[in-house]
């Protein structure tokens, strides 16, 4: 399982899973992603995330 914010893996019986009344799953890897995805930041332009730095190797 994937992280829906740094795109890091999750270890299996860690980090949270969070539903929407939509029907839509989000998994967070930690407290840090989930909040970033709160703020409606986007994974990949922030600079820790892993979505960004395999965006600036290609």
């Amino acid at each position: 399982m994937k992280c829906t914010f740094c795109d890091d893996e999750i270890p299996s019986g860690r980090g949270k899973m969070f539903v929407k009344n939509t029907g839509q799953v989000f998994y967070f890897c930690n407290s840090k992603c989930q909040k970033n995805h709160a703020l409606k930041r986007d994974g990949k332009k922030v600079r820790w995330t892993k979505k960004s730095t395999d965006l600036k190797k290609k």
